[in-house]
């Protein structure tokens, strides 16, 4: 089946560019476009898209506060959620993460990249760039929201190897580096992700980078990078 892809921008010419780079990809669908949040939140609805390619700032509903919505509407949650931004300062970036994105680009992205990420996303991982995305975690972490009680339990139920691989995770590793520098077999580190995700309670590694910076797991500036 194809990946069914949302495309939300308030720029038709964006819209259009990404439209004729996924136009001849083999197992991608673009379903629809929209011009604004509120816009995507309708259209989602209607036409249940795997991935939805978000911008986040547009007029009417910016791309942070309609990925949040999605994220806790049941029946449009299933849609995960890359975010688009100009520029890799952006603190919106980190808020979109919080709210439930699964990764994020910039707008100058290769088309080879846009589609790579499009299919990292659609396959249930997250796109985790480990130069930019842990340099906005570094930049913004002061401003997290707290973890709540529920997560601090969590973490303390946590095994030793599980501890050692959000730690890595939260540092941008993939799963062949971790299991390259655990001495594990990438299966194996597949199979404590998965744990770390049913315990801590949060959808993907986007989520399990945010959770690590928020409860002090990774500190600011602590990851090269």
């Amino acid at each position: 089946m194809s990946i069914r892809i949302l495309l939300v921008d308030d720029q038709e010419l964006v819209r259009t560019g990404f439209r004729m780079i996924l136009a001849d990809e083999e197992g991608i669908e673009v379903v629809g476009e929209a011009s604004n949040g509120q816009e995507a939140l309708a259209s989602a609805g209607r036409l249940h898209p795997d991935v939805i390619v978000m911008d986040i700032r547009m007029p009417v509903m910016d791309g942070v506060e309609a990925t949040r919505r999605l994220a806790v509407d049941e029946a449009r949650s299933g849609a995960r959620v890359l975010v688009l931004t100009t520029f890799d300062g952006d603190e919106q970036v980190v808020e979109a993460l919080r709210a439930g994105a699964s990764g994020f680009l910039l707008k100058d992205v290769t088309p080879t990249d846009f589609v790579r990420a499009i299919r990292i996303v659609a396959g249930g991982d997250a796109l985790i760039a480990p130069s930019v995305t842990r340099r906005l975690l570094d930049r913004f972490a002061r401003l997290a929201i707290p973890a709540d009680e529920r997560h601090g339990e969590a973490l303390r139920q946590l095994t030793q190897r599980e501890q050692e691989v959000l730690k890595l995770v939260a540092q941008g590793l993939s799963n062949g580096e971790i299991a390259e520098h655990l001495t594990l077999a990438e299966p194996t580190v597949k199979t404590h992700v998965s744990h770390l995700l049913m315990k801590l309670d949060v959808r993907d590694r986007a989520q399990l980078v945010v959770l690590a910076y928020e409860v002090g797991v990774v500190r600011p500036g602590s990851a090269e990078g």
